[in-house]
């Protein structure tokens, strides 16, 4: 025996099939308001970046904001002309930046322009009158003298003695490098210009030999690893320093090491400690100590802290909290208190 098959309502038809239309309108509406977030989006880059191929034109944004209006309809869209004046407006009523005096302790050359075929104190050419001093235009520009090298040659005579037979001479200069050549101001160009302005030093070779000094890369890392051993006890007063504070702030930060051989990188580690109280109304001087380690290990930090007592404020790196159990206390280091960074 066979079920009769199964008939809707005609009122239920109509039912499902207004909310089939009304779920596609809604969807509808959604995309097109998506494509209109994006369309202002790039707008708004537009305005701020400047042209680009990737982006529309505004005559072009604005036909298909056009176009969306009469599709959402209800959803009026501001025309791209009225929302872009006021900042058009903003931007040609905004008045050019001044420009900055030059710095003051910056050596002046004066050069002096006189009329032709007269000085001060002269006769007027024209008429033959005597002329006189009614001021000056005075205007500054700012020129570069390229750094140079020079050679500086240590002379050290000889003197013999007829009656005792003895010879005197000066004792040589002490170098930074023994018997090498650089002097300490070239030694500190190569290290600023490779930590501090990132002149790696294959580029500080090619700047070198643009002035006619050939110096080898090889060379220059001799000079850089010298420096490094000249500087150590600067750095270890500096360390004592801050490790002397109560109160430090702590963080790593991951550095890119070339792997030799390999034209790879891998990452390091610069430990960074801080000792700063002037928030806190301290005179002190402020100091930041580093040291690098090849990875992230919390036997780092313990290691570099193992004479500090005070506070540490630091994140919540995992490897920070062997400094804070209290069996550190017991083992000869000193007590650590945990500051939280709320950054």
């Amino acid at each position: 025996m066979s079920l009769p098959p199964l008939r809707e309502e005609p009122e239920d038809a109509e039912k499902l099939q207004r909310l089939v239309v009304q779920q596609r309108h809604e969807i509808d509406h959604l995309q097109l308001l998506i494509e209109k977030l994006k369309l202002q989006i790039i707008r708004l880059k537009r305005a701020q970046f400047g042209a680009s191929s990737e982006q529309l034109h505004a005559p072009q944004l604005q036909l298909l904001l056009d176009n969306l209006q009469e599709i959402i309809g209800g959803n009026p869209i501001i025309p791209l002309a009225v929302e872009l004046a006021p900042s058009i407006a903003a931007a040609e009523t905004t008045p050019a930046p001044r420009r900055r005096a030059l710095p003051p302790h910056l050596p002046r050359e004066v050069i002096r322009y006189l009329p032709a075929g007269t000085a001060v104190g002269c006769t007027c050419a024209g008429c033959g009158g005597s002329l006189k001093h009614l001021g000056e235009d005075v205007s500054e520009q700012l020129e570069f003298v390229p750094s140079r090298f020079k050679v500086l040659r240590h002379v050290r005579p000889k003197f013999a003695c007829a009656r005792c037979a003895t010879i005197h001479q000066a004792s040589a200069p002490i170098r930074p490098i023994d018997r090498g050549l650089p002097g300490p101001p070239l030694l500190a160009q190569v290290v600023v210009g490779k930590y501090a302005d990132h002149l790696p030093l294959y580029r500080q070779s090619a700047i070198y030999a643009r002035q006619g000094v050939e110096l080898e890369r090889s060379t220059l890392a001799d000079w850089v690893a010298a420096t490094s051993t000249l500087v150590s006890p600067l750095v270890q007063a500096l360390r004592s320093y801050v490790m002397s504070a109560n109160k430090l702030h702590a963080d790593d930060t991951p550095v890119p090491v070339l792997e030799p051989g390999r034209g790879t990188t891998r990452t390091g580690r610069l430990w960074t400690y801080v000792r700063d109280d002037r928030p806190a109304g301290s005179d002190e001087v402020p100091a930041v100590w580093m040291a690098y380690s090849p990875d992230r290990r919390g036997e780092h930090p313990v290691k570099h802290l193992s004479a500090f007592s005070g506070i540490l404020q630091v994140d919540a790196f995992a490897g920070f909290n062997p400094l804070f159990l209290p069996e550190r206390a017991r083992t000869g280091s000193g007590l650590i208190l945990e500051a939280g960074c709320w950054a």
